[in-house]
């Protein structure tokens, strides 16, 4: 899933940044468990979650056709067998001169 964060005090993010996508992948009985896990363990790490998109399971995006890389299926496959929350990247949001967001090159 991917969950867009904002600024909160000590939230570890990049100095100068607005807020981050973060890369997860969680456990949970369904979609919406995994989404309540993962909001919950990144606000006990002082992480202020906005938005959240969820991909679905392995099974289901299959079905809709993604071509899966093996390190996706690895992250998966482990957050499952450790009923974890991972994040397997943090992309940091800057301000812009015209106000929007920017991604770092």
């Amino acid at each position: 899933m991917l969950v867009e964060v904002g600024r909160k005090a000590d939230d570890g993010l990049p100095e100068g940044c607005t807020g981050a996508a973060l890369m997860c992948y969680a456990s949970g009985i369904d979609e919406a468990e995994a989404v309540r896990e993962t909001v919950a363990v990144l606000k006990l790490a002082d992480l202020a979650p906005l938005d959240v998109s969820g991909y679905g399971t392995l099974e289901e995006r299959l079905e809709e056709g993604h071509d899966i890389p093996e390190e996706e299926r690895e992250l998966m496959d482990r957050a499952l067998a450790e009923n974890a929350v991972i994040v397997a990247q943090m992309t940091p949001f800057y301000e812009t001169p015209e106000g929007g967001k920017q991604r770092p090159n």
